[in-house]
C-alpha cells in the first residue's frame, strides 16, 4: 500500500532527527497554523508548536519584507536549553525543528535545509 503524503512527510523528519540526533524535535506546519507532520516528543503538544510556528513565521516575513530584506527564509530563536529553528518549506508550510543546547547549528541548519528541499515537493 501506497504511503500517504503525512507519513512520507513523517518518515523524512524521522530520517533527519536519526541522522542527526541534535535535532530532538521537528514539525511540518502550515501557514495557517495546521499541523501536516510532525515528529514531536509525548510531552511537546502538537497544537501549541503549530500555532507558534505559523505565528513567528507571519512574523518574520512582515519584518523581512518591511526592512527590505527579501523573502523569509528561516527564522531563529537561541534559548538557554536549546534553539528554535524554523525555515520556509515553500510558501504554503514551514519545518519547525528543536535543538539541543549545546547543538553544532551549522550542520543543524544544513540538514534542516535539504530536509525542506524534500518536504517541498509533499507540501
Amino acid at each position: 500500500m501506497a504511503k500517504t503524503r503525512t507519513q512520507q512527510m513523517t518518515d523524512r523528519l524521522r530520517d533527519m532527527q536519526r541522522s542527526n540526533p541534535e535535532i530532538e524535535a521537528s514539525a511540518v506546519v502550515s501557514v495557517d497554523g495546521l499541523s501536516m507532520a510532525s515528529a514531536l516528543p509525548a510531552n511537546v503538544e502538537e497544537d501549541r508548536v503549530s500555532a507558534m510556528s505559523a505565528a513567528m513565521v507571519s512574523l518574520g516575513e512582515r519584518i523581512a519584507k518591511e526592512l527590505g530584506r527579501g523573502t523569509m527564509e528561516q527564522v531563529y530563536i537561541r534559548g538557554k536549553e536549546g534553539h528554535v529553528i524554523l525555515i520556509a518549506v515553500g510558501e504554503d508550510a514551514v519545518l519547525t525543528g528543536m535543538a539541543r543546547e549545546n547543538a553544532r547549528t551549522g550542520l543543524v541548519f544544513l540538514d534542516m535545509k535539504r530536509a525542506a528541499q524534500d518536504l517541498e515537493k509533499l507540501v
